[in-house]
């Protein structure tokens, strides 16, 4: 690992597939159900043996995407009483914001670890 945290023995190959363990989040946004999961899990699951820092990457990613349905989902439920009316929508957007630094990290070469991230897998 050098010394700005990118880890120098991370391949080109094994890049792309961490930055896209982390963008494949983003298919729940063209209308995969899920698929902020699923993404994520195939890629983790084809990888986890090939690379143990894609295999990383994508388990971090499919812990936080799971993390954030729960989150959401519980969020829903307060839409009764009116704060999920603001935390839906906040919850939406740090999802964004932080699969876009997560995504950034590994073109790095990083391993990134997401906040508030239950680490259910």
């Amino acid at each position: 690992m050098s010394e700005d945290g990118a880890d120098a023995d991370v391949t080109e190959r094994e890049r792309k597939w961490g930055v896209a363990a982390h963008l494949s989040a983003f298919l729940m946004f063209v209308g995969i159900p899920f698929g902020n999961i699923l993404g994520p899990f195939a890629i983790w699951l084809f990888m986890k043996e090939d690379s143990d820092w894609v295999e990383e990457q994508a388990r971090e990613s499919m812990n936080f995407q799971i993390s954030m349905t729960i989150y959401t989902i519980v969020a829903a439920f307060t839409i009764i009483i009116l704060i999920g009316l603001l935390l839906v929508p906040l919850l939406l957007l740090a999802n964004i914001i932080l699969v876009v630094i997560a995504s950034v990290k590994a073109s790095d070469r990083e391993s990134y670890s997401y906040p508030a991230n239950l680490g259910l897998v």
